[in-house]
């Protein structure tokens, strides 16, 4: 600073800063070895606050407004630097402009995929991302916190910080909630709340305030995402596996046919492979619902069901047996006419001999065979 300007910053008294910028937070306001005047003007424009730092405490600070600076309203420096009855000569200060409009579009997001249990899906990775909004509502507090001396302190130096904690807030935010990954979309409002209200504190502890927090999208990994398509596909079709397995290579019959790199004869050929894939998947299908029979019409009845019975073998309860089985046990000596039996529908057991059911069971057993002839 040459002689002359620092005559003329003498002699115009002004402190005061008009920020034309979008990201500055706080500005050290530059005076000739930070000598001010009695009677110097402090200018405080909206959405500023000026705090004077004595000999690195922090001393009076100014809302908006302007000033005649003096002992009347310097009260904390007028006690620091000992004026009982006023002050003549320049004294030496700091004075800090700490802006508390509200800094917008700060955008943040994971850097890495957060884990999550989901009921349906197991564990899965998801993906968030978002922008907030905040200011400064504690001066001296975020001055001693984070901004210190710097002389000219920005959003960008303090992003960092910020996005740690609402990344960490939204983890854990996320996990308590235990949303279920597809209701999510219809969820962001009250992620959004929830994480809010876990942040506020950490941003409180630098003397700033988060407002308007927003979570724009949570997505899944691309895989998981193909899978659910494949899904919902299959759903169209009423989880048929035969047209989905069609449907898939008609897919890659047309892509194939759409391959820039086949050209000439083969890309001719794709085209044909997929125009013949085509018909045939139409008249798979227009087959299959000739085949199936409408409700009512034509349809086959239910196939009956074959009577089974229980049986007392060896005094204790065994079956259920078929026709076909008890035939094979008659054979072998193990079911007899006085065997007990039941099934279904009976009040209690009962002999064989007495169910008409099992008269073809002992009907077409052969005769014990002849003792041997003796020799």
């Amino acid at each position: 600073m040459g002689l002359f300007d620092r005559f003329k910053t003498e002699l115009i008294d002004i402190i005061e800063w008009i920020d034309d910028s979008r990201d500055t937070m706080v500005f050290r306001f530059e005076r000739h070895d930070n000598e001010i005047k009695n009677g110097a003007k402090l200018i405080v424009r909206e959405s500023q606050v000026a705090v004077f730092i004595e000999q690195g405490q922090f001393a009076d600070l100014f809302t908006p407004g302007t000033y005649t600076l003096s002992t009347e309203n310097l009260p904390i420096l007028s006690t620091l630097k000992g004026w009982k009855y006023g002050f003549d000569s320049p004294y030496k200060a700091e004075v800090y402009f700490v802006s508390t409009k509200r800094f917008t579009d700060m955008g943040w997001g994971t850097p890495n995929p957060v884990m999550m249990r989901d009921a349906e899906f197991g564990a899965l990775r998801l993906r968030a991302f978002g922008n907030y909004a905040m200011r400064v509502v504690d001066a001296p507090k975020f001055l001693r916190e984070i901004a210190g001396t710097d002389s000219n302190f920005t959003t960008e130096e303090v992003e960092d910080q910020l996005r740690s904690f609402i990344v960490s807030g939204f983890t854990d935010a996320i996990g308590e909630a235990q949303i279920p990954a597809l209701d999510l979309a219809s969820k962001y409002d009250e992620i959004s709340e929830f994480c809010n209200r876990k942040i506020t504190d950490k941003f409180d502890n630098y003397g700033l305030e988060l407002v308007d927090f927003v979570v724009e999208n949570i997505s899944l990994p691309e895989e998981v995402e193909a899978m659910l398509d494949k899904k919902s596909s299959m759903n169209i079709l009423g989880n048929n596996m035969g047209q989905f397995n069609q449907m898939q290579a008609g897919i890659a019959m047309e892509n194939a046919s759409n391959n820039p790199q086949g050209g000439g004869m083969s890309e001719g050929m794709g085209m044909g492979m997929g125009f013949g894939m085509a018909q045939n998947m139409a008249q798979a299908f227009n087959n299959q619902q000739q085949q199936q029979p409408q409700a009512g019409v034509g349809a086959p009845p239910p196939v009956p069901q074959e009577t089974a019975f229980h049986a007392v073998i060896n005094g204790a309860q065994a079956g259920p047996f078929t026709l076909g089985q008890l035939k094979t046990m008659v054979v072998n000596n193990q079911f007899t006419k006085e065997t007990l039996v039941w099934k279904d529908g009976m009040a209690g057991w009962a002999a064989a001999s007495t169910i008409p059911e099992l008269t073809p069971v002992f009907g077409s057993v052969p005769p014990p065979p002849p003792p041997p002839i003796p020799q």
